[in-house]
C-alpha cells in the first residue's frame, strides 16, 4: 500500500502539469483567436458590435406582452401602377443611369440646400423596409456651424488614430488612390450633416423594450434609399463610417442610449474645384448571376 504512494504521487503530478499546460495553451489559443479577429476585420466598430444581442430574452419576453395589441392590424387594398413592359425597360434604364452618374464627393460647397429637399429625402429613406415594420432608424439633421465643427474636431481626432493604428497597413494602402486622409473639411464646409443612427431597440407604450428585428440590416437599406433620392435631387455626398467615434458623437447630439451610429453623410453641392477618382465599376456580369 505504502509503496504506491511515489508512485501515485508521481501521477498526480504528472496530471497537474498536464492540465496547467493545456491551460497555457487554452488562454494562448483564445489569444490568437482574439488578435486574428481584431486584425481580420479592423473596422469593427466598438459602439455597433456591443448591443444588438444584449438582452435578447428579456426584449423578446417583454416584446410578448408589450406588442400583443399591435397584432390586429387592418389590411386594406394595395394600390400599384403597372406600366407597359417598353415603358418598364425605358425607366429602369433611366434610372440606372441616373444612379450610375452618383459619386462620393468630398469637396462639397458652403452653398445653403433647400430645407424641404433634406425633408424629402429622409421621407423618402423613411419608406424602406423593416423587420417587422419597426423603423428603427432616426436621422440627425445638423446645420448648426458650431455643431458641425465639433463633430469634425471629434472624427478627426478618432480618425487620425484609426489611420495610424486600427485600421492596418493594408487598409491605409488600399485608401491611397482615393487620396482620403483623417482630414475631413468637408463635415464644416456641408451645408448639412446627416448621421444615420439604428435603434437597437425601441420602446412599447408601456416602457418596456421593443424589439427591432434586423435593425442594422433596415437601417442600411434605408441609407441606400437615402443616397439614390439624394442623386435625384442633384445633391451629393460621401458615405463616412466614423470608425469608434459613436459614443462621443451620441453623447454630443443628446441621442439616447439604444442608437448607435451607422453613418453620417456630409450633403450639399459639388464645390466648383471637386474632382473624383476615374473609377470603373464592375460589368453585370461580374455581378449578376442566373440560375
Amino acid at each position: 500500500m505504502f509503496s504506491l504512494t511515489p508512485v501515485l504521487v508521481a501521477v498526480v503530478g504528472v496530471l497537474i502539469v498536464w492540465i496547467f499546460k493545456n491551460a497555457d495553451r487554452s488562454v494562448e489559443r483564445r489569444k490568437v483567436e482574439l488578435r486574428a479577429r481584431s486584425e481580420a476585420r479592423p473596422w469593427a466598430d466598438e459602439d455597433l458590435e456591443d448591443s444588438t444581442a444584449l438582452h435578447q430574452e428579456e426584449e423578446v419576453a417583454d416584446a410578448d406582452k408589450a406588442q400583443e395589441s399591435e397584432e390586429n392590424v387592418e389590411h386594406v387594398p394595395f394600390s400599384h401602377t403597372r406600366y407597359p413592359e417598353k415603358d418598364m425597360v425605358k425607366r429602369s434604364r433611366e434610372f440606372y443611369e441616373l444612379l450610375n452618374q452618383r459619386r462620393s464627393v468630398r469637396f462639397l460647397s458652403k452653398e445653403p440646400v433647400p430645407m424641404e429637399v433634406i425633408d424629402n429625402v429622409i421621407r423618402t429613406a423613411g419608406t424602406a423596409p423593416s423587420g417587422a415594420h419597426t423603423e428603427p432608424w432616426t436621422f440627425v439633421v445638423v446645420k448648426d456651424p458650431d455643431t458641425k465643427h465639433r463633430i469634425r474636431e471629434i472624427i478627426e481626432e478618432e480618425e487620425e488614430i484609426n489611420y495610424l493604428k486600427r485600421m492596418g497597413q493594408r487598409w491605409v494602402t488600399d485608401l491611397k488612390k482615393l487620396r482620403t486622409n483623417w482630414i475631413k473639411e468637408y463635415l464644416d464646409t456641408a451645408p448639412v450633416l446627416i448621421l444615420i443612427f439604428k435603434q437597437v431597440h425601441g420602446f412599447a407604450a408601456n416602457g418596456k423594450r421593443k424589439v427591432h428585428y434586423y435593425n442594422e440590416i433596415s437601417v442600411s437599406i434605408a441609407c441606400g434609399m437615402l443616397l439614390a433620392a439624394l442623386q435625384n435631387a442633384g445633391l451629393v455626398t460621401v458615405t463616412t463610417t466614423p470608425l469608434n467615434c459613436g459614443p462621443r458623437l451620441r453623447a454630443l447630439l443628446s441621442r439616447p442610449a439604444n442608437e448607435k451610429l451607422l453613418m453620417l453623410l456630409p450633403v450639399g453641392y459639388p464645390s466648383a474645384e471637386a474632382t473624383v477618382p476615374d473609377l470603373r465599376r464592375k460589368p453585370l456580369d461580374q455581378i449578376m448571376v442566373t440560375v
